[in-house]
């Protein structure tokens, strides 16, 4: 059976008795992973938790635990607690989340992310292999510090989430898998390119690194309302700089130029008109249940190993859910 993700978006008006409907009905389906984000409302790891106790196989993967928040121990001992409330079926996803949002809502100066994500992913690594750490680093200094008995039976993976150079081939050097985000079909190559550099210039073999990634997807014969619903989740993405950048240099700067421009307007309906089909086509999915697969298999054919699909709200977001996860069921 084909590889499938599958992400539940972080909205507060899921209650937790809709995560753990949503992730039965995925595990039923035969998806291989649940992947919770967080960015605002609640924290993933809670919304995780609950999953876990509805649900007996599939996994469950933090896309993503944003670094600057947290620090690398208060991170092994949440990923230590997910490992043995889900029976080993964690994974843990990082990543250094966005300069605005980080000192805006955290109040933590964005500083050196690529230094702090490998001492990050060092400590935690070695935390939860039952090392007992001490770590003089550039950012942290640690002395002493061990899971004890808390240490998690079986290996918790760690996943990056990257889309520029540095940090995919940080990905081949360090992490067990990557999870990218609007990843444009034609950007995979480049983008495996990278993680394989990481990888061999570590002395290890690019194939033991998972390629996940999340496409956002909406189903359906009413193409209009998904494709106005993408347009302006895409164009709102020209208002963060590094997305606008990422974009830009994938082969989209008019529309994101166009869009930052009408954003700084106050005109979101102005901003989506920017998003071209072409852009669309690229970083998601729309269309009837065929027409998605193929869409979903050509990006698997790019190296995408584990495609994510990630259901974006036409309408109702709990039935805009479920209607993905039964229309793409893996088993199906």
């Amino acid at each position: 059976m084909a590889r499938f993700g599958v992400r539940l978006e972080n909205d507060p008006n899921l209650s937790p008795q809709d995560y753990q409907e949503l992730a039965s009905q995925a595990e039923k389906n035969g998806f291989e992973a649940v992947w919770v984000p967080e960015g605002g409302g609640r924290d993933s790891l809670t919304s995780l938790a609950t999953i876990a106790m509805k649900t007996d196989s599939v996994k469950l993967g933090t896309g993503i635990l944003p670094i600057f928040a947290r620090t690398p121990t208060n991170t092994a001992m949440g990923a230590a607690g997910m490992a043995a409330v889900s029976d080993g079926r964690f994974m843990l996803g990082l990543g250094v989340g966005h300069a605005p949002t980080v000192e805006s809502r955290d109040g933590i100066p964005f500083k050196q992310p690529m230094t702090r994500m490998r001492e990050t992913i060092q400590i935690i690594t070695a935390l939860l292999s039952g090392e007992e750490v001490n770590f003089k680093g550039n950012q942290f200094n640690i002395t002493g510090a061990s899971m004890g008995a808390a240490t998690p039976k079986t290996k918790v993976p760690i996943y990056i989430a990257a889309l520029g150079p540095q940090m995919l081939e940080m990905v081949g050097e360090l992490a067990d898998g990557v999870l990218m985000n609007w990843t444009a079909v034609d950007y995979l190559s480049e983008a495996i390119g990278h993680i394989k550099r990481g990888a061999e210039k570590a002395g290890r073999d690019p194939k033991d690194i998972d390629i996940a990634g999340y496409v956002r997807v909406a189903v359906g014969d009413d193409l209009t309302a998904s494709r106005d619903s993408l347009r302006r989740q895409v164009a709102r993405y020209a208002s963060n700089p590094f997305y606008r950048n990422f974009f830009a240099e994938t082969g989209f700067d008019k529309e994101m130029s166009d869009a930052a421009a009408a954003l700084a307007e106050g005109n979101l309906d102005k901003a989506a008109d920017s998003i071209t089909v072409e852009m669309q086509d690229q970083v998601a999915v729309v269309g009837t249940s065929a027409e998605c697969r193929v869409a979903l298999e050509k990006r698997r054919g790019a190296g995408l190993q584990m495609p994510v699909i990630a259901p974006f709200a036409v309408g109702d977001n709990m039935a805009s859910h479920m209607h993905v996860i039964n229309a793409l069921a893996p088993k199906g």
